[in-house]
């Protein structure tokens, strides 16, 4: 347990996004026993120009202008900053010498505000924890004299094309310059081993609190008429992330099954076959706190992600949830997924997907249901944490030493 400590947290995420971040579950976390710094993402040119229309843009602007106040406190010990600031927009660069020029001229500006706020607030001895912000803040252990600096991989960034040009560059050098690196799936601390030994898998937090069985009162009214066994998916229904092939074939081989589909589709899937077979329900996109009495009424749940760069490191939320309501799971096997393997069935391909959703139907009881679900309590924020703050201690024993 690291106590009485403070900790400058960095990323992708500010918290006034729209959608959750692992960076604020684990800044809410840290902040219950050290002091935080939650430093919101600094505005560059082009997203100020090209999403000025952006509610959350405009609110940045007026920031920036000093119309509105950069720093607030969240809680007893944590406080949000808006860095005011604004960045170049280098991420597309292909010359490497003119990026790094300028990106250490960005880094200048961001850490210059960094080192306002943590003056103000007197930090000393501090931890920064960079939730993959591989490019602002390559230079920030420097350019505010932290004593130890952690760089949180959770994605594999490279994959996606707007972090490749540069990234596949920078984000292995910082890796290499990190004190530590940490990762919620082995096959990101795999790939992060290769430049720095100090690279650990620390898993990952999940709030399952509303997937709780005995908080679901009835089934949802769209739900009511789809016939048993219900097969179902909860998430995003993007083609870069999900292999439509599987869910036809699971469709077309099984009619007696209901396939039942809960989320935002893309084009691909508003194209897709699947709205021509029978036994398919898209049910649209639903509140969050709406998604447990679906997640109910499902005899087995799915995760039928493609195998690609993107997925293969990825540590699904959606395998907690599922879990933490002891729900039969079948999903791909990924690198990331092998954790999960005493309990979720991994499927290789199409045809063994039909087969273990049998396999799924048949073997479940309600032993089975209840150890899930202890397994997916089990992962909470603070156990995910007490994992970080174990190899910080370590790293920093080892400095002691050295």
């Amino acid at each position: 347990m690291i106590k009485n400590r403070d900790i400058v947290m960095v990323g992708l995420a500010a918290l006034d996004s729209r959608i959750g971040s692992n960076a604020i579950n684990l800044a809410q976390v840290f902040s219950k026993h050290n002091r935080v710094l939650y430093v919101n993402y600094p505005m560059d040119r082009l997203t100020l120009w090209r999403e000025r229309h952006d509610p959350i843009i405009q609110k940045r602007k007026k920031i920036i202008k000093g119309e509105l106040p950069d720093f607030e406190q969240v809680n007893d010990n944590m406080w949000s900053f808006y860095p005011r600031c604004i960045l170049e927009s280098i991420n597309q660069l292909p010359i490497n010498w003119l990026f790094d020029i300028l990106n250490r001229i960005n880094n200048k500006r961001f850490a210059n505000e960094v080192n306002r706020v943590i003056k103000k607030l007197n930090f000393k001895d501090i931890i920064v924890f960079n939730d993959t912000d591989m490019f602002r803040s390559f230079y920030l252990k420097e350019l505010i004299g932290a004593k130890t600096y952690v760089y949180y991989t959770r994605d594999n960034m490279l994959a996606v094309d707007y972090w490749k040009r540069q990234g596949t560059r920078i984000e292995p050098a910082l890796m290499k310059k990190a004190d530590l690196v940490v990762a919620n799936s082995t096959y990101l601390a795999e790939i992060a081993r290769q430049y720095n030994p100090h690279s650990y898998y620390v898993g990952q937090g999940c709030d399952v609190t509303l997937f709780d069985n005995k908080l679901i009162k009835d089934l949802p009214e769209d739900m009511k008429p789809i016939k048993k066994p219900i097969i179902g998916y909860i998430g995003v229904l993007y083609t870069l992330r999900l292999d439509i092939d599987v869910l036809v074939h699971i469709a077309r081989s099984r009619p007696d099954w209901s396939l039942v589909l809960v989320g935002p589709e893309d084009d691909a899937f508003k194209a897709s076959e699947l709205h021509q077979i029978e036994n398919v329900h898209f049910l649209g996109s639903k509140k969050m706190e709406e998604l447990p009495a679906y997640l109910y009424g499902f005899d087995v749940a799915l995760n039928p992600q493609k195998l690609n760069e993107v997925t293969i490191g990825n540590y699904p939320r959606k395998i907690d949830e599922y879990l933490a309501m002891g729900k039969p799971t079948v999903a791909t096997r990924t690198k990331a997924m092998e954790v999960f393997e005493k309990w979720v069935y991994l499927a290789n391909n199409k045809e063994e997907y039909v087969e273990l959703i049998e396999k799924a139907l048949k073997e479940n009881t309600p032993e089975k249901e209840a150890e899930r679900e202890k397994v997916a309590r089990s992962h909470t924020w603070d156990a995910n944490a007490e994992a970080i703050y174990e190899k910080i201690e370590m790293i920093e024993n080892l400095k002691k030493q050295e």
